[in-house]
């Protein structure tokens, strides 16, 4: 064989391992110092959550309820709503918090409407950033399951790779059964965030600074579980979970993520 022959062709595996290890350690990084400090202050959390009044949870349970159906109850889940980008939607959950904030639980509770739509235009952004439909209700579906799942306060990264093979089939009643079963997990993860507010170590922080986190949090986790729906449609997805929970499973012994 001559020196300037052409060398044969190798066997090529395209499945993305470098991609699934990076999602892995995104997943393992967590939601940031905020995040985490609400990770450590998890049995302050339940403490508190326990002092709110009943009247004041089944609002909350109502507020939830009423801003998904609305949200879901329109075609394209706000896909004409303005652009904020990168930046702009923490900012304006900022804002929102810091109105919420400025007049005690009351008013905290009537921005929680607002705060439930920019969290969900950012997830939907997310999957439509993957090449997903949010107008599909499968799509839909999932994205409340992103809001249902992996609550900042909770310590849960939310990744449950048991949905990447399977796309659910739903029809519009079977949606809106859907909402309600999960409204109150959602409304749970937004009665944690009022009851940080509470907690004395967090008097400095803002409604501002928990909105902007929760929904940096939730982000995230979209991003992450709609890039894995991207790769078990494009590949094996009992391949893509399997090598998934390996690379989530590896600690290294010098973090730096």
């Amino acid at each position: 064989m001559s020196d300037d022959a052409p060398l044969p062709a190798l066997p090529r595996d395209p499945f993305p391992e470098v991609e699934i290890a990076l999602l892995a350690k995104r997943a393992r990084r967590g939601g940031g110092p905020l995040i985490s400090l609400l990770n450590k202050l998890g049995g302050s959390l339940e403490s508190r959550l326990a002092l709110l009044p009943e009247g004041l949870r089944r609002q909350i349970d109502a507020a939830t309820l009423a801003t998904l159906d609305r949200a879901f109850a329109a075609t394209a889940l706000g896909r004409h709503a303005p652009d904020l980008g990168p930046a702009g939607a923490p900012l304006a959950a900022a804002l929102s918090g810091a109105a919420g904030g400025a007049g005690g639980i009351f008013t905290s509770l009537a921005e929680l409407p607002l705060t439930i739509t920019l969290i969900l235009n950012a997830i939907r952004g997310a999957a439509e950033a993957e090449g997903f439909d949010a107008t599909e209700p499968w799509v839909r579906a999932e994205i409340l399951r992103v809001f249902a799942s992996g609550s900042p306060a909770a310590g849960d990264d939310g990744i449950d790779t048991a949905f990447i093979g399977a796309r659910l089939a739903l029809s519009g009643p079977a949606l809106q059964k859907l909402i309600a079963s999960l409204a109150p997990k959602i409304a749970a993860a937004l009665s944690q965030k009022l009851a940080a507010q509470a907690v004395p170590v967090l008097g400095a922080l803002s409604g501002a600074a928990l909105n902007a986190a929760f929904l940096n949090h939730y982000r995230e986790l979209a991003r992450i579980r709609f890039a894995l729906l991207r790769l078990a449609r494009d590949h094996d997805p009992d391949r893509v979970q399997r090598r998934f929970a390996e690379a989530l499973a590896v600690r290294p012994l010098l973090r730096a993520d």
